[in-house]
């Protein structure tokens, strides 16, 4: 049986991560006027953890410079809860554009970087773009899987 084709914005679970209501509330509308309808976000960072494991996120949206918990601690987090064999991808969201803070979330398992103040299009086409692959990548998992049992 073929499977149904993947509708990006109607079938992606995204978790926004972000201190600051404005960004979330700008990437919340910006999201849902391009047709995303499943969008989960926390303004603190504590409740992160849970809320992956509770949604798993198709895409995570993450702020790096946030109180109790920082960005760098959750990619630790979620790198180890989507495991070795795992693809979730994660968009750091920062202003801080150093070389070495690139260096140090990507090495933590961050996927791609947005610059704030934010691009509404820019923003927009990485998502898609992630989520593109990451749906590729469980469209392999599930065809691969029948030859793993054999």
């Amino acid at each position: 049986m073929q499977p149904r084709p993947v509708d990006i914005p109607a079938d992606a679970k995204i978790l926004i991560v972000d201190d600051e209501m404005a960004n979330v509330a700008l990437l919340t509308r910006l999201l849902q006027r391009e047709g995303f309808g499943n969008i989960s976000s926390t303004l603190d960072p504590r409740r992160a953890s849970d809320m992956f494991r509770e949604i798993k996120p198709d895409i995570v949206l993450l702020d790096l410079m946030m109180p109790h918990v920082d960005g760098f601690q959750l990619l630790e987090t979620f790198s180890r809860l989507v495991g070795p064999r795992g693809f979730t991808p994660i968009i750091v969201m920062t202003a801080d554009i150093s070389i070495s803070t690139r260096r140090r979330a990507l090495s933590l398992g961050a996927k791609d970087f947005l610059v704030k103040p934010l691009d509404a299009v820019e923003t927009v086409l990485r998502i898609v773009n992630l989520l593109e692959t990451r749906f590729l990548f469980l469209e392999l998992q599930r065809v691969a899987e029948p030859e793993r049992k054999v």
